[in-house]
């Protein structure tokens, strides 16, 4: 059988077997941060890679081929209260999070000297656990911040306070550093829009009955932060903030035109930016940001940044205020005492996911370390759990995909021969990622103090902001991650060309050194196919195999593909998952 044919019928087998594989226990693994790790010689899941105890043999696999394989596994399983789904990838996460406290636990056994990687991984896991000092200490960490929002008297006051990154305040409109899309060697600023405390601007606006009761709730959530601030009469407050979101929101671009990659690289100089959006003293935020200097911006969501800097301009001191008062104490709710983090879940966990309860402390407070320090964490999670052995499997999987691609791509007849030149020049161009960095991030001037939780936070964001913005000016680094070792996810990323797979989501029921070739074909194979095909699908084809956002496709070829494109579309929408 070619690679070709296993590919096919694995990934129609294996995929399928992802959700029965994720219920079943793994078997507990030693492990030796001394000599690495110890490794199983034989498959984790059943006898070849897949426990098939959850077959529902009662059912033709004809007739529902996902109810026969998955069918006593759904009979048996209850979605956690504590999440909103669950499946393979939910039950690998929470191995990921079971490990990620097990080192951390460890870390802070450890002796470790002030300054140490495991003195600020302990001590930021201890503060974080701390919920009594937590509740104790009320909100008397963040006075300073309120009494400075309180002394703000003028926009531009304002304007430089949302541009100081040591104040960690929410803005209507986000900057940050990256590659340039059109000068992939380059870094540059960009800027786009933000601002909101619900996830997008239809939950502002939408008038059905879901979309009303949310936004309700969500008053209720914002009177709560705002009591807890000592803010007087809070429901006018959240009803003056809600309008003000909700005219940010009627600015903001939907998602799918946002998905439009040409439509979001509009390049100004400074002089062209700050005619083109007035009501923002944009010299003041971006020097508080410490981006006073740059010479040119990249606007993505543009139209909506000229908007939402009218709204700012337009809107009384007061009302920003209030604004930055709600956000301030929201996105800190989680450092803050009880019922302030409970108003927070109640909003963003039941009413907007649906999830019955919170996460235990602990899942939190790994997130939260995990999140500030993960590269600290990852470097340990990957010698006790990724040996280099599996780091080889996976590369010749990718390898073998990659080679199974350019077959694929010489086989389409619709691709003119100039496009699939330049096709195959990305794909042999992708550059994989495999389980972990070659070099790790270096914390020795991340602050962390046991005895200030919001501090640290703070100090984390601030480092974090100066570590970006220092890039301008400098060569691109391509052997940085995006995601840390110990995260259960992959991704694709343009400007670099590509394709990342971190150490945890290279488990089963995804992949297993010692499971048959098809389980892995079929498991992380359908990973590796997914990522690879972002590089090719309707918003990654814009971008070459250097990383530079162009139109390699001939005028025909693309044509072509929005046909097919829109075949596909058609399709989809004809299903109905309810009359």
């Amino acid at each position: 059988m070619t690679l070709k044919h296993l590919l096919v019928s694995s990934l129609l087998v294996g995929a399928s077997f992802g959700g029965l594989a994720a219920c079943s226990d793994a078997p507990s693994e030693a492990s030796s941060e001394a000599s690495g790790v110890e490794m199983s010689k034989t498959a984790k899941l059943g006898t070849f890679g897949i426990n098939l105890d959850s077959i529902d043999a009662t059912v033709k696999p004809g007739d529902d081929f996902f109810q026969y394989v998955n069918g006593k596994w759904l009979d048996a399983t209850e979605i956690p209260a504590d999440k909103s789904s669950y499946g393979s990838f939910t039950r690998l996460y929470d191995q990921s999070q079971e490990r990620v406290k097990a080192i951390i636990e460890d870390m802070s056994k450890q002796s470790s000297k002030p300054g140490s990687s495991e003195q600020k991984i302990g001590d930021l896991y201890a503060a974080y656990m701390d919920v009594d000092a937590i509740n104790a200490a009320g909100m008397t960490p963040l006075a300073a911040d309120l009494e400075r929002i309180a002394g703000l008297t003028d926009h531009d006051a304002i304007a430089t306070a949302m541009g100081d990154p040591a104040g960690a305040l929410t803005a209507p409109f986000g900057a940050y550093v990256y590659i340039d899309r059109k000068k992939p060697t380059q870094h540059i600023t960009s800027a786009g829009q933000g601002g909101l405390g619900m996830p997008d601007r239809d939950y502002y606006l939408k008038d059905d009955e879901k979309s009303v009761q949310l936004r309700a709730d969500y008053a209720v959530m914002m009177v709560t932060m705002l009591e807890a601030a000592g803010v007087e009469d809070a429901p006018a407050a959240a009803a003056r903030v809600m309008a003000f979101e909700t005219k940010i929101a009627q600015a903001h671009w939907n998602n799918v035109k946002r998905r439009q990659r040409e439509l979001t690289y509009n390049k100004m100089s400074m002089d062209e930016f700050k005619a083109y959006a007035p009501g923002v003293n944009w010299n003041a935020m971006l020097t508080a940001s410490g981006l006073g200097g740059i010479e040119e911006i990249v606007l993505t969501t543009n139209t909506a940044v000229q908007q939402s800097a009218k709204v700012f301009g337009e809107t009384d001191v007061q009302t920003l205020q209030e604004y930055m008062i709600f956000h301030l104490v929201n996105d800190m709710s989680s450092y803050l005492p009880s019922d302030v983090d409970a108003a927070s879940f109640a909003f963003y966990g039941k009413a907007l996911r649906g999830t019955k309860q919170q996460r235990e402390r602990w899942k939190r407070g790994v997130s939260v370390t995990s999140g500030k320090l993960g590269e600290a964490i990852g470097e340990v999670y990957v010698k006790r759990h990724f040996p280099e052995s599996s780091k080889a499997k996976m590369s010749a999987l990718v390898e073998n995909l990659r080679d199974t691609f350019e077959e694929g791509l010489n086989n389409l007849e619709w691709m003119g021969a100039d496009t699939k030149v330049q096709a195959q020049d990305k794909l042999a161009k992708f550059n994989p990622k495999i389980g972990y960095p070659d070099k790790w991030i270096d914390y020795s001037e991340l602050k962390v103090d046991r005895d200030d939780l919001i501090g640290t936070i703070k100090s984390e964001g601030l480092w974090s902001w100066n570590d970006m913005i220092s890039k301008l000016g400098k060569p691109i680094d391509r052997e940085e991650w995006g995601m840390t070792p110990q995260t259960v996810n992959a991704y694709y990323n343009s400007s670099l060309n590509e394709i990342v797979f971190p150490a945890a989501i290279l488990d089963a029921p995804f992949f297993d050194p010692n499971a048959d070739a098809a389980v892995n074909y079929g498991g992380i194979g359908a990973v590796i196919g997914h990522e690879m095909g972002h590089g090719f699908d309707d918003q990654g084809r814009k971008t070459d195999g250097n990383g530079e956002q162009r139109d390699w496709w001939t005028e025909q070829d693309a044509e072509a593909f929005k046909a097919r494109a829109s075949d596909l579309v058609e399709q989809y929408s004809a299903f109905e998952p309810l009359p």
